[in-house]
């Protein structure tokens, strides 16, 4: 039987994983079938799935962990059953799943289990039976009503699974196949970039160049910079470009503030597709990278390295991952980078020159390209405090839009007696 509760908290406590995937279905209908398979499935092949339990749900609100779990997810599979459109709470996860469609980079899979994607869509039988009655009793008004058949008229469109139509296949392969098209879906997931990007073609040119040269041979390349330069961005922008050529992805982000031996069992896990034991020292986590992954092609990120030891124990060798890998590490110390036989070249990213962090500033207080004209002197000193930081001239810009002249120049005045409380007003 699925224990949600305690997967759920094990879930919390990796604090810093978003849920891969959302599972969202009737409990009366499918928590002992099918639910069971796939969400067993899923955490056998490594992928993050969060599952509620109906059982703990209080009222009829959804809770705010449900919603950010959705939220988080790059991917909900609605299970529609016959009893599904029977839960108000389905009704509304299934509302949320669409808004974060329309909004975000969210995919929705669904899944058609003993009934077809036309009683979904245009909600006959069961579904339009379903829908009858929560109008019926009064508790919903109209809009709400119209927003759950919108939903599942949407959803319901979408190209997904349906179990009916393979009558020779029995649920393993069903469940099987569907683990396989989520891993493949999850592989090509870009990381999140920000829209407001100045001033980075260049730079992630002249990496892809270094990268990509001699493209059949393993190549490690380090990204160096004081804090707060933009190398996480930019080593991500390089990720997402070279993410489609490989079936082995894996992103190690703040690695500086994260414990060894649960970064090493996150690469295991991610490479390998499938839930690691443990790893219970440095020792055998290296051991294991060695053995299991030397025969393995990997795209690898390594964010904010900030001590030898760690490089060492997530990527010791090249001879650790298979011919052909593509490795990215960023750091403020260039030190850490200083080792001939593992890395292949340093690219230093140093600040933004006045013309380019006037624009980054811009388009994060006035969303556009250039100030507006009876704020252009007090840009330009906003620009100055910043001393060319792509993060401070995000944090800055966004923290004055939209502020009258005299609100700039008061909190300009605070910053330039104190730079250092830039980041404490964001």
């Amino acid at each position: 039987m699925l224990n949600a509760s305690s997967n759920n908290q094990e879930l919390e406590k990796s604090s810093g994983y978003d849920y891969e995937v959302f599972l969202s279905f009737r409990g009366p209908d499918t928590r002992n079938d099918i639910t069971d398979y796939l969400h067993t499935s899923m955490i056998d092949a490594g992928i993050r799935a969060y599952i509620d339990d109906e059982e703990l749900r209080i009222g009829e609100e959804i809770s705010g962990q449900l919603l950010q779990a959705i939220e988080q997810s790059k991917i909900s599979i609605p299970i529609f059953s016959k009893g599904y459109a029977d839960s108000t709470w389905c009704l509304r996860e299934l509302v949320k799943m669409v808004e974060s469609k329309n909004t975000r980079r969210h995919k929705i899979m669904p899944i058609f289990y003993n009934v077809t994607p036309s009683e979904v869509k245009y909600q006959t039988d069961r579904y339009g039976n379903a829908i009858v009655s929560h109008a019926n009793k009064k508790r919903f008004d109209d809009e709400t009503i119209d927003i759950w058949k919108s939903a599942l008229n949407e959803v319901g469109a979408l190209k997904g699974w349906d179990f009916q139509s393979m009558p020779n296949r029995g649920k393993g392969e069903f469940v099987k196949e569907i683990v396989n098209n989520v891993l493949t879906e999850l592989k090509t997931a870009y990381l999140e970039v920000s829209d407001c990007l100045v001033e980075v073609d260049n730079h992630v040119d002249e990496i892809m160049r270094m990268i990509c040269t001699h493209n059949h041979e393993t190549k490690i390349i380090g990204i160096h910079g004081i804090g707060d330069m933009g190398k996480t961005t930019l080593a991500q922008i390089v990720y997402n470009q070279l993410s489609d050529d490989f079936s082995n992805c894996c992103f190690l982000s703040n690695i500086r503030e994260t414990e060894i031996t649960r970064l090493q069992n996150q690469l295991i896990s991610n490479i390998l597709k499938k839930r690691w034991p443990d790893i219970n020292n440095i020792m055998e986590g290296k051991k294991v990278i060695k053995e299991r992954l030397c025969c393995k092609t990997v795209l690898l990120l390594l964010d904010d390295v900030d001590e030898a030891s760690q490089l060492d124990a997530l990527v010791q060798k090249r001879e650790w991952f298979g011919k052909g890998s593509k490795i990215i590490i960023t750091t403020r110390d260039r030190g850490i980078l200083n080792v001939p036989t593992l890395v292949d070249w340093t690219y230093e990213l140093t600040g933004m020159d006045f013309d380019h962090s006037l624009q980054l500033f811009s388009k994060h207080a006035f969303r556009r390209d250039y100030p507006i004209e009876q704020y252009i002197f007090h840009s330009e000193r906003a620009v100055n405090i910043c001393s060319g930081l792509p993060l401070a001239l995000e944090v800055i810009g966004s923290l004055l839009s939209g502020k009258s002249i005299e609100e700039w120049d008061v909190t300009l005045k605070e910053l330039e007696e104190f730079p250092h409380q830039m980041f404490k007003r964001s």
